[in-house]
């Protein structure tokens, strides 16, 4: 059962600031540097999706594991940390103490999540998937450093990051997507395009710390969700399509702006339009920089994001959660489970608005917005997971 310990955690992603020694034109947070490095990965992983031992659990996976390791290792900074990786046994040692941090709050995800964590940072080759997270981290760190050396081109230590970035970029020069990211600029723009989404606040018009970015609650979605889709046993396509919805379900948002619920459903009508002009927009400024074959899985994850689909006989059906739960959970009819990512997205807002209620912000609005969450889910049950019973934790 996923726990509040946990959920909270992974939130207070959205506190760790970064460059935070260096003049910064924009501000930096670890939690948008996750998402964008999420983003990243897809791309990469794209690439390499028939190259043998790929597998995106493993991605997705890997990359819940780092963030919840660098959570727990904030005041490192990368020269320190690289020095103790280099040694085997004192990287050993360091997440082991990682492990005795986090292990109490993921302990209830089973034993199994606990023992893949604990065993993604023992002694192991570097594989493909690794790799892709690697040069995904990377591609997120050189194109935040490119945006602060712009506002202090010739400070302190500048030169020796952007020449350390540049070789440990061409360290992951063989990921086919790396090259291909060189070769072609649409795919550098496509990158370029999310990571606008790190500068576009939620609840922009109220006073809260955190705040946080349409990236960063996406990436928090995507987490919640594939969590949800662990627990209710879902099976590997469907948490993979599951997790990736939750991390493009607001992609169209680039193109529009976060527009609030309650602006949405204030006029009849409002929403269908926006989701209209969303489509055009996608078309027109999106989809032109990406392959053509991976049009129908962006559209899966971003155009009727919270409807659960399968595909049988080659033509996509809209099914319900409980449908998905009984007949199609198996990799052979595609499944993703919009509910479940409905419920992510619900319960990620409602922590937002409770962290910042617990912050001190006394804008009615978030008590307003805590009280319709509880009131949608509070007796909720999607895909055989007491919703309500994650909300009363909160109490």
């Amino acid at each position: 059962m996923i726990r509040k310990a946990l959920l909270l955690k992974i939130f207070s992603a959205a506190y760790m600031q970064r460059w935070n020694d260096k003049v910064r034109p924009v501000e930096f947070v670890e939690l948008d540097k996750q998402a964008h490095k999420m983003v990243a990965a897809y791309f990469l992983g794209k690439f390499e999706e028939k190259t043998e031992g790929f597998d995106w659990i493993e991605v997705i996976e890997g990359g819940l594991f780092e963030l919840l390791q660098r959570l727990v290792i904030t005041d490192l900074k990368p020269p320190i940390f690289y020095k103790i990786k280099s040694d085997k046994e004192k990287y050993r040692k360091l997440n082991e103490w990682v492990f005795t941090e986090i292990e109490p709050i993921i302990s209830p995800l089973g034993t199994d999540f606990s023992d893949r964590f604990r065993g993604y940072f023992g002694p192991s080759g570097e594989s493909v998937n690794r790799r892709v997270l690697a040069a995904a981290h990377y591609y997120a760190t050189r194109w935040e450093f490119d945006i602060l050396e712009r506002a202090n081109p010739d400070g302190y230590e500048i030169s020796s990051i952007r020449d350390n970035l540049r070789r440990k970029q061409e360290e992951y020069a063989d990921i086919k997507g790396m090259a291909a990211l060189k070769a072609d600029g649409r795919y550098r723009s496509f990158l370029d395009l999310c990571g606008q989404l790190r500068f576009q606040i939620r609840w922009s018009n109220l006073h809260r710390i955190p705040r946080t970015s349409v990236i960063g609650h996406s990436l928090y979605v995507a987490l919640l969700t594939y969590l949800f889709s662990l627990e209710s046993g879902a099976c590997r396509r469907r948490r993979i399509n599951n997790y990736f919805t939750g991390l493009f379900h607001d992609l169209p948002e680039v193109l529009t702006r976060d527009i609030i619920s309650p602006v949405k459903s204030s006029v009849e009508g409002l929403s269908d339009l926006i989701k209209e002009y969303e489509k055009e927009q996608m078309d027109k400024e999106v989809y032109g920089l990406i392959p053509r074959s991976w049009h129908p899985e962006i559209r899966l994850f971003t155009a009727d994001e919270f409807s659960g689909v399968v595909t049988v006989n080659g033509k996509r059906r809209r099914v319900s959660s409980e449908e998905i739960g009984k007949k199609y959970n198996y990799d052979r009819f595609n499944p993703r489970d919009g509910q479940l990512v409905k419920a992510a997205d619900g319960l990620a807002a409602f922590i937002e608005a409770h962290v910042a209620i617990n912050n001190g912000s006394q804008s009615p609005e978030f008590q307003v917005a805590k009280m319709a969450f509880r009131e949608r889910y509070g007796r909720a049950s999607i895909a055989g997971i007491n919703i309500g019973e994650i909300y009363a934790d909160f109490e």
